[in-house]
């Protein structure tokens, strides 16, 4: 045998020794080896915050390692939905998204957003849906959708609402009811929603779509006072109260959730993990009821029907933007 030869056979059987580069079912198996970062883009103690936190912490005990939460806030939760989209996709890091960020503010932004919701991000399952309300300070003179806006009618665009900024859900609910409605009022913007609930409750602002999780704390003092409820049907832990749209602003409809994503090219083994944990985690009862008790309601659906909302979601804000001709 030539040296040559002898050579190649060599490296030959060096290399089918060699242990494959390539992820195997048992890497898969393997991870997570560290904690998880779970990216989300808005405040700490918002609603969105709430919920992913309260499912973090379950899915962190069937993964054998911790979910942390990273609040990653700017621009209506753009900047964390950015970083998430180009954070390396080896399963370490998620991102908690809600449908404002998904498909809201990529109708209304006036500049190219650095991601695409539908081909940037992998769902991995819902989480919650976050009921909203149409609260007033308990000072403001109305006790439904009618008397507001003929107040804020008599008022001339004097009265404000308050806002957890440019392109925030509050904000952009807000807008479409003015539109709807045919009313103007101010926008007072906070730095998060947590901050704007606490200024309506002490008097400050007048108005906000809130969020049931942060109103609960105002409710039994009668500092906030909630009026008509977002979503196209009675919210079935307030079903006394009736939605904006069964109160003559025909057609409205802010219902808000939130689910768990991951970025493109997450290896499938890691996807299907995900998933199933997310699923579990979602249908347990126990973490139910916690969400219940934050004013949150769980929303356990599989990837193909977050996308279905997601493009449902998508069309009817393109509708409701183009017809309000609302712009950030």
């Amino acid at each position: 045998m030539t040296t040559s030869r002898r050579a190649l056979l060599q490296a030959a059987a060096i290399a089918a020794a060699a242990p494959s580069l390539a992820p195997t079912p048992v890497q898969a198996q393997a991870w997570p080896t560290r904690p998880v970062s779970v990216i989300m883009p808005l405040q700490a103690g918002s609603a969105s915050d709430i919920a992913v936190r309260i499912l973090a912490e379950k899915m962190g005990e069937t993964l054998g390692n911790r979910m942390v939460v990273e609040n990653i806030t700017g621009a209506a939760g753009l900047v964390g939905a950015e970083r998430a989209a180009r954070a390396a996709p080896d399963g370490y890091t998620l991102a908690a998204l809600n449908n404002s960020i998904l498909t809201i503010l990529p109708n209304v932004q006036r500049r190219r957003l650095g991601f695409d919701p539908f081909a940037d991000f992998l769902p991995i399952g819902g989480i919650a849906t976050i009921p909203t309300f149409l609260g007033v300070h308990k000072d403001v003179p109305v006790q439904n959708v009618q008397e507001l806006i003929a107040l804020a009618k008599a008022r001339n665009g004097e009265m404000t609402y308050a806002s957890g900024g440019a392109g925030s859900p509050q904000h952009l609910a807000t807008e479409m009811f003015m539109s709807m409605a045919g009313v103007k009022m101010v926008d007072v913007p906070y730095r998060g929603a947590s901050a704007a609930a606490a200024d309506l409750a002490a008097g400050h602002v007048q108005v906000m779509f809130i969020a049931h999780s942060l109103a609960i704390p105002f409710l039994d003092s009668g500092m906030v006072r909630l009026i008509g409820f977002a979503g196209p049907e009675r919210n079935p832990l307030l079903p006394a109260i009736p939605t904006v749209a069964e109160q003559g602003v025909a057609g409205f409809d802010y219902s808000s959730w939130i689910a768990l994503f991951a970025p493109k090219e997450t290896p499938a083994p890691i996807l299907a993990r995900l998933r199933a944990d997310c699923a579990a985690a979602t249908a347990d009862p126990a973490l139910q009821e916690r969400l219940a008790r934050s004013g949150l309601a769980a929303w356990p659906r599989d990837p193909a029907a977050v996308v279905a909302v997601m493009r449902e979601d998508d069309t009817r804000w393109k509708a409701v933007v183009q017809a309000a001709d609302i712009r950030i």
